[in-house]
């Protein structure tokens, strides 16, 4: 088949890979001017099918509504007059019950080990290199409560059959040294030794060019304009230089999916979460973390992406607002600077944002829409370096007819 997948960023270009290794002509259409140059561009790195599950979670209401009063919370939300933005957050309350919870995370948790296969599988066939690391990640805690939390994870993961080790906080440091010199208490901590991380833009500009080997053809500075339909069918994708038509079209553009679709009368509950990174190069190697730290405290993920610290973190719910307040980008650095004091030179820091696209819920719309030849891959909020490959893997099948892998990975 013909296919088009608009975005070119992981999720694009991963499904781009699968449909074109599955024998499909496939075209990318992607707006920038390279692959990965959005929220691909600069997320905290971790692949971790372990922590993955909906922000959407019994008490977090209660939490977001205490962290708007606070300037560095690691959630904060900003009203708009926008009624998407109400919306969501109705919807994102509903699903804040213990039975959607778990529900949700079900769902999330079998496609993300599924997607950690795929891009193990993916990594050996083609000896694709992004700085990534199979050193696993530690979630620390700073207080009583949160080390509790832990433990009540741990008893999920052991449900799901995880990998999983909870901690003290001298085998905290044992596990990684470097937090034997930070400022910030700590009470424990929980290791997941099967996740990875990676440079996920390293990642999406390299598997772009082992697609385009394979006869991709890529256009890039070609924003798509309009989809065009024909009763049940698309048939026509424009841009602003030409028009294209396939037989199948897939969009993967992420939160500007829903500006895209809704002409089609296709109205996805999908919101812009704003998240905030730096990056910095290394100066004293056993000050930095061996692989990736999840504080919980802070909600801040630390990396080390080959001979470079990655840290990423925040929430903000303002829609696509460009704005980096120093305040964020501050609490951000002061954070890492704290638990991994000397690693680098944070001063010299480069800060970047990009824009989650979060579900209510959590899960992802992956597959058919009312259109017989329209396929979606969005909505895969944090999670999207997390589930790029399988998602894509689940896409292609669902396109060529096959039965649903996630099934036969189960089994």
């Amino acid at each position: 088949m013909r296919i088009i997948v608009i975005g070119a960023g992981v999720i694009g270009v991963a499904s781009a890979w699968y449909l074109t290794r599955d024998g499909h002509e496939v075209t990318v259409l992607e707006a920038r001017e390279g692959a990965g140059l959005e929220t691909s561009f600069g997320n905290a790195g971790g692949v971790c099918p372990g922590f993955a599950g909906p922000w959407a979670a019994p008490g977090m209401p209660l939490k977001g509504l205490k962290w708007m009063f606070q300037p560095t919370a690691p959630l904060k939300i900003r009203p708009r007059f926008d009624p998407a933005q109400w919306s969501w957050l109705l919807r994102f309350v509903a699903n804040c019950t213990a039975g959607r919870f778990a529900a949700n995370k079900t769902r999330m948790q079998r496609i993300a080990h599924f997607s950690k296969a795929c891009l193990v599988q993916l990594r050996e066939e083609t000896g694709i290199q992004y700085d990534h690391g199979t050193g696993g990640v530690l979630q620390i805690f700073a207080t009583r409560e949160e080390a509790e939390g832990g433990r009540r994870a741990a008893d999920v993961l052991a449900r799901l059959d995880v990998a999983h080790r909870v901690l003290s906080p001298d085998e905290v440091c044992t596990i990684e040294p470097a937090l034997a010199h930070t400022r910030a208490p700590i009470s424990g901590g929980l290791q997941l030794p099967s996740d990875e991380v990676g440079d996920c833009h390293l990642f999406t500009q390299s598997l772009a060019r082992l697609a385009a080997e394979r006869g991709c053809r890529f256009v890039f500075n070609a924003p798509v304009l309009s989809i065009g339909a024909s009763g049940e069918r698309i048939d026509t994708v424009k841009t602003a230089q030409e028009s294209f038509q396939a037989d199948a079209v897939v969009v993967a553009t992420g939160p500007w999916a829903v500006k895209l679709l809704k002409p089609l009368g296709i109205n996805l509950p999908i919101y812009p979460v704003k998240g905030y990174s730096l990056t910095c190069d290394i100066e004293d190697p056993d000050a930095a973390p061996r692989s990736s730290v999840m504080d919980e405290h802070s909600k801040v993920m630390i990396c080390r992406l080959g001979s470079r610290l990655r840290a990423a973190g925040v929430a903000e719910l303002a829609g696509f607002d460009p704005a980096m307040p120093e305040h964020a980008l501050q609490g951000l650095r002061d954070r890492v600077a704290e638990l991994f004091p000397g690693a680098a030179d944070y001063g010299e820091a480069v800060y970047w944002h990009g824009f989650r696209p979060m579900t209510p819920g959590g899960p992802a719309h992956v597959g058919r829409t009312r259109y017989a030849n329209l396929f979606l891959n969005v909505g895969h909020g944090s999670n999207g370096w997390t589930q790029a490959c399988g998602a894509a893997r689940v896409l292609t099948e669902k396109i060529a007819g096959r039965p649903d892998p996630l099934a036969r990975h189960a089994a």
